[in-house]
């Protein structure tokens, strides 16, 4: 698609997923069905979690707070990509740049806490059963919802305010689809080696030790079922766990490689690409992993689908 001609000197030009691709057109269909998947499946879920009081429980609570923040991580990326292929007009101005990065180290990081609560949330319910009602409370799980919401929302706003004060040389071409810190950094005029080891320290903390904690987790957990005598709990409890162990390779993986790679070492097609995996693709699959594999889910879906169905014959 061709540039537009009008643009702020402050602007920046977001270069987009598809810049070398021969068959823009395709993959940009196939982003938009990813998108609409995405959007229906976790709003779908975080309704049928909230709607139905079966599914009141921590587990589910604490997904429906991923669902939430899938949903959110999706919106502020993709409809933005979407609509600058269509216009032929990649510009963002500087408040929105900065507000698109504000909003993505929000969810990362938030989704990052969250997806450890879930893993200790799984390790208590099977490792320590008769515990778990007593730990995991409503007032725990709230307090473990908004402490990934307020963690996120402080990180963000430290590394949004740093990063946005780097003056950039002449080239304002992101080489992104959306503005990504490491790219802004690129752009820079400044030595920026400083601030990039507070983000090597960032990723350490809100990225390796989470994965770490997680897979420790999982460890413990995957211990304890081999010892469980029923068959049908050893089952539940695996299918349970791998849903979630899934969710996290997908997420933590790409990220952690990019974040904890200097960015030197890393192309900036390679750097986007990854970033399809936690922004794109992992935002589409983590309602399908979790209901689809989850008689509990789909059991309350059928319910729903079946009133409808009963009402619209009623009428």
């Amino acid at each position: 698609m061709q540039q537009g001609n009008e643009s702020s000197i402050t602007d920046f030009i977001l270069l987009g997923l598809f810049s070398d691709s021969r068959h823009p057109g395709l993959l940009i269909a196939i982003i938009l069905f990813i998108l609409v998947v995405a959007i229906t499946g976790n709003s779908v879920l975080a309704l049928l979690i909230w709607g139905d009081a079966h599914l009141h429980t921590p587990m589910y609570f604490l997904l429906s707070q991923l669902s939430l923040m899938d949903l959110t991580l999706i919106s502020t990326t993709v409809p933005k990509m979407v609509t600058d292929f269509f216009s032929g007009q990649s510009f963002i101005s500087r408040i929105g740049c900065g507000a698109q990065l504000f909003l993505y180290l929000i969810l990362g990081v938030a989704e990052c806490v969250l997806l450890t609560l879930m893993a200790f949330d799984r390790y208590l319910a099977i490792c320590n059963p008769l515990r778990y009602p007593v730990i995991m409370t409503p007032r725990v799980c709230l307090q473990m919802a908004i402490g990934s919401w307020v963690g996120g929302m402080l990180i963000s706003l430290m590394h949004t305010v740093y990063a946005m004060n780097f003056s950039t040389c002449d080239s304002r071409k992101i080489h992104h689809f959306f503005c990504e810190i490491m790219a802004l950094l690129k752009l820079s005029c400044e030595d920026t080696s400083t601030y990039e080891k507070v983000v090597l320290i960032t990723g350490i903390v809100f990225l390796l030790i989470p994965f770490g904690l997680v897979l420790t987790s999982y460890i413990l957990i995957f211990l304890t079922v081999l010892h469980m005598n029923s068959p049908e709990g050893r089952h539940k409890a695996l299918v349970t766990c791998s849903s979630h162990l899934s969710v996290v390779s997908l997420y933590f993986g790409p990220a952690m490689i990019i974040y904890m790679t200097p960015g030197s070492f890393l192309p900036a097609d390679v750097d986007k690409h990854l970033f399809v995996f936690d922004v794109i693709i992992t935002p589409m699959l983590n309602p399908l992993i979790y209901s689809l594999r989850n008689k509990e889910v789909l059991g309350a879906l059928r319910k729903v689908l079946w009133r409808k169905l009963m009402f619209i014959v009623k009428r």
